[in-house]
């Protein structure tokens, strides 16, 4: 890399926990970070889930060289044993920070293409000393470029969602019943969305922490005065095991236990029913504007009011087209990523901490940190995020023993895949332990109570 280059900025997409993390370490470093959010204010993403409470405590939340930037300016740490909301986390912590960090975040900036200046994906000649060119639209769609000597992904994956459809693609007609169907878990504490639930039957569609938040939400909702005849039918692509439920009492991050703890109390209540082994084919109006949902199997299930889509997330890779990036086939991390992180493997506690050797591509100082850099892998901490860039800023600054080092120490046990719930006691188990089967589960089809109301 020419001495030139070498004074251009490292670019950083995302102005959410992982991206302003990078920008905070490379400052520390002494390297001139820029951070392109498409949003308008810090943390974009996570405000789109600012009424979920997160299943981290603050003190797994906030990164140490962040902390660093911050504390001159009289920023207050919250409380270390205590569970933000996502709002919480964006207004006390990542506006703060990217408020601190000042012009070298720019918002309203979209990226829309990455490439090396002079060079497509196919040449080779002198490619590695070539600058990253950095194509990026304002909210105005005005079309700009900069130059960068780095490339730190960390835009996340909350604006790709998966959809319904068991094969990966949206359900035959899933798009056209979109009024009907929601990708994210429903804020319930808005007037407007509160109402669209209440009283009905929603199908809750996913596996994850995600899915448990929903199916607690819709429980307490069918409790309360306004939400009488409230019902959900919780629909799992496999069966039950002992994990279904997370790891109950015995997690290390209690919150996360305590959710998979409410979303059971909210089946064995009789607020839910789950329905195992059906995975989604086709999404069909019906007469009276509801959905019903067909199985692959041809199994009818509905039908219902609404529908939850909490499938999970996978990276958006268009703008990175021109990059060579070697992802593993089946996840779509950074191949030597993958195999530490496989769902069929790993929950979030036994993914042994990481840095910039597993998170290099054939195309050298490019790298994607944070949920992104998991691909469709749906067990990422925030921690491990905050871990990531400080390892690659390290190397970046030359600094290559700090950045082979390991220092994060992850909770064991229980799944990960999303936020938690409350502040509240966890739920009493019912009926066999953390992860018995519930009494209203269904092996492979709908429960009667499901076809109607």
């Amino acid at each position: 890399m020419s001495e030139t280059t070498t004074e251009l900025p490292v670019v950083v997409i995302g102005a959410g926990p992982a991206g302003l993390a990078a920008a905070a370490h490379l400052l520390d470093r002494g390297i001139t970070p820029l951070v392109l959010e498409a949003g308008p204010l810090a943390g974009a993403a996570v405000r789109e889930w600012a009424h979920v409470r997160l299943f981290s405590r603050w003190g797994e939340l906030v990164d140490p060289a962040a902390e660093k930037l911050l504390a001159p300016t009289g920023w207050t740490r919250p409380a270390e044993d205590t569970y933000p909301s996502g709002g919480d986390w964006a207004e006390r912590y990542l506006q703060p920070l990217a408020d601190v960090l000042g012009e070298r975040v720019r918002y309203g900036a979209r990226v829309t293409g990455v490439s090396r200046t002079g060079r497509d994906r196919i040449v080779d000649a002198d490619r590695d000393i070539q600058p990253f060119v950095v194509h990026y639209e304002n909210a105005d769609g005005h079309e700009q470029r900069l130059f960068a000597r780095a490339l730190i992904d960390a835009s996340g994956t909350w604006s790709t969602p998966s959809p319904a459809g068991g094969s990966g693609l949206a359900a035959l007609g899933e798009k056209a019943a979109a009024d009907r169907i929601a990708y994210r878990v429903p804020d319930l504490t808005d007037p407007v969305v509160r109402a669209r639930y209440a009283g009905r039957r929603t199908a809750v569609i996913g596996s994850g922490a995600s899915a448990f938040t929903a199916l607690a939400y819709l429980a307490d909702l069918a409790k309360s005065e306004d939400g009488q005849g409230t019902h959900a039918t919780w629909i799992l692509r496999r069966g039950i095991s002992g994990s279904t439920f997370g790891g109950g009492e015995a997690d290390q991050l209690p919150a996360r236990g305590a959710l998979g703890l409410a979303a059971k109390a909210a089946v064995d209540g009789g607020y839910a029913d789950a329905v195992t082994g059906f995975r989604t084919d086709t999404v069909e109006k019906t007469d009276d504007g509801r959905v019903a949902l067909v199985g692959e199997d041809g199994s009818r299930l509905g039908p219902v009011d609404e529908v939850i889509v909490l499938t999970g997330f996978r990276p958006d890779l268009s703008f990175l087209d021109e990059l060579r990036l070697g992802l593993d086939e089946r996840l779509q991390a950074p191949v030597e990523l993958a195999p530490l992180i496989d769902p069929n493997q790993h929950s979030c506690g036994t993914v042994y901490p990481h840095g910039v050797n597993e998170l290099s591509h054939p195309e050298k100082d490019v790298y994607l940190v944070g949920m992104k850099s998991y691909g469709r892998a749906p067990t990422f901490l925030a921690m491990t995020g905050y871990e990531q860039v400080r390892s690659i800023a390290a190397h970046l600054a030359g600094d290559q023993e700090a950045a082979e080092r390991v220092e994060l120490t992850l909770p064991e046990t229980g799944v990960c895949g999303g936020a938690g719930l409350f502040d509240e006691p966890a739920a009493e188990e019912t009926g066999g332990g953390c992860c018995a089967t519930p009494a209203t589960l269904t092996i492979g089809a709908a429960p009667a109570s499901a076809g109607g109301c």
